[in-house]
């Protein structure tokens, strides 16, 4: 019995040992703010700097929840300021939802965000901005069943059109892709890649594989990440399969790396949303877990979000129970 504790005890301390190498950096991105929960960040790099979005209010679905946005500069993040919200020509107001950043390269940055009641009755909208989000656009709806990235970033393809792994709710849970060639102006998209009953699944991530070919992975409510890879740059996709990776039904998030591994951030566990891992892939289909972010007892711990910047440094925002957005630098 002793033997075993010393040795469970010796585990724990390499563990945290571990992650101590890894880490680089942990720190919330505001300590106070005009807003009690925050939910669902996301991450961009632009020619000055990171920035970060999530959305923030009262709580979530509630009429007051807006668009946060904050950047990243010497080390501290600036106060955050509210950047979107729901407000109707009418007055009337909704909340809005899960917003995605994308720098496009040599031109603006775009925030995708969701406007609506409730994710069953949501659309999308955006705002460009030509100065790294000091202003922001007027708000641009999108056409009628077009979302934009529902949650996590889009991947530019070396012809200029820009992928946009994206999902519904309103007639179970169903994946799709979005297209767009022009920055957000003109959009096409694919027919739901499941049936939303065999297998229930949103929000989907994009990894770049070494043969060409892209693989999506996405929170589902079939216990595991699930997984599917596409040889004609979206358009088509594989049947839905399971990853080694648990999901309790959370967001993930995941990003291939310059030098071809895979990045992806989860909650190892069938139940709840504690621990928060960070798990390493050469090939999108082995992971080996590299860090665990968080591992409290009945905490919340979810919605991450991870980029590589320019220097290779690996950054990720969570939502931190829901009270705040923590943001890590990992060095790999």
């Amino acid at each position: 019995m002793k033997k075993r504790f010393l040795f469970l005890c010796l585990f724990g301390m390499a563990c945290l040992c571990a992650n101590a190498q890894q880490v680089e950096q942990a720190a919330f991105i505001y300590e106070t703010a005009p807003f009690p929960s925050c939910h669902a960040s996301t991450l961009v790099e632009t020619p000055s700097g990171i920035k970060a979005a999530w959305f923030g209010g009262s709580h979530e679905k509630n009429p007051d929840v807006g668009i946060w946005f904050s950047a990243f500069n010497q080390g501290k993040w600036s106060t955050p300021v509210e950047i979107a919200n729901g407000i109707q020509a009418s007055g009337k107001r909704y909340p809005t939802w899960n917003p995605v950043l994308f720098q496009m390269p040599g031109k603006e940055l775009i925030l995708f965000y969701k406007v609506g009641p409730a994710p069953d009755e949501w659309w999308g909208a955006l705002k460009r901005s030509k100065d790294d989000g000091k202003t922001w656009s007027a708000e641009e709806i999108l056409p009628k069943d077009i979302y934009g990235p529902i949650k996590n970033k889009p991947e530019l393809l070396a012809d200029g059109t820009l992928l946009c792994p994206s999902s519904s709710e309103d007639h179970d849970w169903r994946l799709h892709m979005e297209f767009t060639k022009d920055g957000g102006k003109t959009w096409s998209r694919t027919d739901a890649l499941n049936d939303g009953v065999t297998t229930s699944a949103i929000q989907p991530s994009i990894l770049k594989l070494p043969d060409g070919k892209l693989q999506l992975v996405c929170r589902s409510e079939n216990d595991f990440v699930l997984q599917s890879t596409s040889s004609d740059q979206g358009k088509t996709w594989s049947a839905l399969a399971p990853t080694s990776l648990l999901n309790p039904n959370s967001g993930i998030d995941a990003v291939t790396l310059k030098d071809g591994r895979h990045i992806i951030i989860y909650n190892n566990t069938k139940k709840g949303r504690s621990p928060l891992n960070v798990a390493i892939s050469s090939d999108g289909q082995n992971w080996k877990d590299i860090a665990v972010l968080e591992n409290e007892a009945n905490g919340e711990f979810s919605y991450p979000a991870v980029i590589q910047s320019s220097d290779s440094k690996v950054h990720i925002t969570y939502t931190w129970k829901r009270k705040k957005i923590k943001h890590v630098i990992l060095s790999l």
